[in-house]
């Protein structure tokens, strides 16, 4: 009968976007929210029999009923913000995916890179599913064998392939290798995400080892130029340099240039700013990457939106006491990079990690760093925002953003109200999220410079 397999189908669509529910005058934003909201669904995407019979990652065909086995885990892209919002709106699939991604560690060798219908593509740098691991330890997630997940993070850090013995060797991957820059920081990520794992399971030894090797980043910066730049086994600079230079897969950044990656340090901030000169100096710099970013936010040399790196750049204002800034830029990116019409994003949706990103912003929600489980607020599209979370994961049952008074020119946020008690921190815990509750934010047309720092 087509017409009740179409009404199941319009059921169990609308029952799955209906875990967020919004409140806006704007039919254009609505549909720009659930039409991204509905991109973050299709991947990763089922990859198994009715009977539990999936192609693993050594080409063996396998029959697993304890889990349900997935692919399409493009984790250069979604490490970033879509499998975080999976642990909020989804939360009853994260324990199949660490399952797959253990599956996949057993049969390859390694945790997945970017895994595709039971192949290993390597595509893109890092170790991308050390975070999403890390991110599931430190929420608490169980259905999967916590042990076996730190063992499979630990061993795919530790190998020698991509890069990482050039890493362990000389405490950075020198521009000999090429990617150097991209591989070396996305590495540094991974490890501090693995440190904190290590930290929660009580390894003291692994937390010192990997909290230590996700400085990294300190060997690229160049004090001359102000920029992270590549670096030669013998510790020479790249010469010539170039901030805007790019050229994919060619140079020592990865589909990006110095501009861009000179911010990949969201682990560490506190030691970015020591290292860049100071907190005013670091302000002056990334307000002017955003004062120079094009207004169609298509494809640039500053804050290029189409891309994956800079993805959490606008959230450092929250963390050196502007956040204001990070208020202003989000809802200018979210007006501008985001339309309802076909070529809606500014750039390749990236299996859901674009919209992942504009979900999370527009609800005025969002991660500070992978396997970090500090939110940033910032300011809400919406008018009201109801996350419908699962009782079984989190016991508030429903978190709902607020934003009064809000509108196109009121974008900043002048105070904030938790649970009704006053709330003056620019940011809230996963753990908050999921206690359930209301956050009630207050919004006006000029900065609220002494709200959040």
């Amino acid at each position: 009968d087509f017409e009740a397999v179409r009404e199941a189908a319009r059921r169990a669509w609308n029952g799955e976007l209906s875990k967020i529910r919004i409140e806006t005058a704007d039919p254009a934003v609505r549909r720009i929210f659930y039409t991204a909201l509905y991109h973050t669904m299709i991947a990763p995407s089922l990859f198994c029999d009715v009977n539990g019979d999936y192609r693993g990652a050594d080409g063996a065909v396998r029959r697993d009923t304890t889990f349900t086995n997935y692919t399409t885990f493009s984790l250069w892209d979604t490490y970033r913000a879509a499998h975080p919002l999976l642990t909020l709106i989804h939360p009853e699939k994260v324990g199949d995916l660490i399952n797959t991604m253990l599956r996949i560690h057993e049969q390859q060798g390694k945790l997945p890179v970017w895994h595709l219908t039971g192949c290993e593509t390597d595509c893109m740098v890092g170790n991308p599913a050390i975070p999403v691991v890390a991110d599931a330890l430190l929420k608490g997630f169980g259905g999967f064998d916590r042990a076996k997940a730190y063992e499979a993070m630990k061993s795919s850090a530790m190998r020698d392939d991509r890069g990482l013995d050039l890493y362990k060797r000389y405490g950075y991957i020198p521009y000999e290798f090429n990617e150097s820059v991209g591989y070396c920081l996305e590495y540094a990520i991974a490890d501090w995400a693995l440190a904190q794992a290590a930290q929660r399971e009580g390894r003291r030894e692994d937390y010192d080892y990997f909290l230590a090797r996700s400085k990294a980043y300190r060997h690229y910066f160049d004090p001359s130029t102000g920029f992270i730049r590549g670096r030669s086994a013998s510790g020479a600079w790249r010469t010539p340099f170039d901030p805007f230079h790019s050229r994919h897969m060619e140079q020592d950044y990865t589909e990006g240039n110095a501009w861009q990656y000179t911010w990949l340090v969201p682990h560490d901030v506190e030691g970015m700013v020591s290292l860049m000169g100071g907190r005013e100096a670091v302000l002056r710099d990334l307000t002017e990457f955003f004062d120079k970013t094009p207004s169609d936010m298509l494809w640039n040399d500053y804050y290029n939106h189409a891309n994956e790196p800079v993805h959490l750049v606008p959230f450092l204002f929250n963390r050196l006491g502007q956040p204001w800034q990070t208020q202003k830029w989000t809802r200018h990116i979210c007006e501008k990079a985001y339309a309802d019409k076909v070529e809606g994003i500014v750039g390749n949706e990236d299996a859901g990690q674009m919209s992942a990103w504009y979900v999370l912003a527009a609800a005025g929600l969002h991660p500070a760093c992978p396997g970090d489980t500090r939110m940033e607020i910032t300011s809400p599209v919406f008018d009201r925002i109801e996350l419908r979370l699962d009782p079984a994961y989190a016991p508030g049952g429903t978190f709902t953003v607020v934003a009064h008074g809000n509108s196109p020119s009121n974008v900043y946020i002048q105070r904030a109200v938790l649970n009704g008690r006053e709330h003056t921190a620019s940011h809230l815990d996963f753990a908050d999220i999921a206690a359930g509750g209301t956050l009630e934010l207050y919004m006006g047309d000029t900065p609220n410079t002494r709200w959040g720092i």
